[in-house]
């Protein structure tokens, strides 16, 4: 799998252009840390009417961090693939984590999951639904741009990207649904 996976890396650094190495260089920084996704929640939950979605993104991200980086990352113990092919000139400092899953397209899933799920069935939480519509779609683009940046940069390999997609969409999920349980005991607690 490996092998299959090097050549579809090795096809995509055909695609690089001074004008992509320089966009795609400074647009992954945007998911360090999950920087991006940390103050899209911090803006949501500065305003009462976004509040909510803000506190279903950060138990989502809160999730994530658990999963992927405290977890998945350290169980799995994958190599990167700069690692693997040495022969690769990088245009980013090279990460000290683990590669299996993608951080940065987890943090970026799970926020794209928790958006899209508010703005599907906010009711349940009492935010308007399609009250998100254009922010999930807008973190969509971002998210899959970030995603593509990360192997675009020879970081990860196609099946971390993947399993950030996957982690990042159930860390989005249990957030929802954490937040959820929070909401109906509080309405349960206030209503009695």
């Amino acid at each position: 799998m490996t092998a299959i996976e090097l050549g579809i890396l090795d096809w995509i650094q055909t695609l690089h252009t001074p004008f992509l190495d320089a966009f795609m260089s400074a647009f992954t920084k945007l998911g360090d840390a999950g920087i991006i996704w940390i103050l899209l929640t911090l803006v949501l939950l500065l305003f009462p009417k976004t509040r909510k979605t803000g506190l279903v993104l950060m138990a989502a991200l809160l999730v994530d961090v658990v999963l992927c980086n405290g977890i998945l990352k350290n169980l799995v113990a994958r190599t990167r693939p700069f690692d693997v092919n040495t022969a690769v000139s990088l245009l980013v400092a090279k990460p000290h984590d683990f590669s299996f899953p993608s951080g940065h397209t987890a943090a970026s899933f799970a926020s794209i999951a928790a958006l899209y799920l508010v703005n599907r069935d906010g009711t349940r939480l009492g935010v308007p639904v399609r009250s998100t519509n254009i922010l999930w779609k807008a973190a969509l683009v971002v998210g899959c741009l970030l995603a593509f940046s990360r192997l675009y940069l020879y970081v990860h390999f196609p099946t971390d990207i993947l399993g950030g997609i996957l982690v990042g969409i159930l860390s989005g999920y249990l957030g929802y649904q954490i937040c959820i349980r929070l909401e109906s005991r509080r309405m349960d607690k206030n209503g009695k």
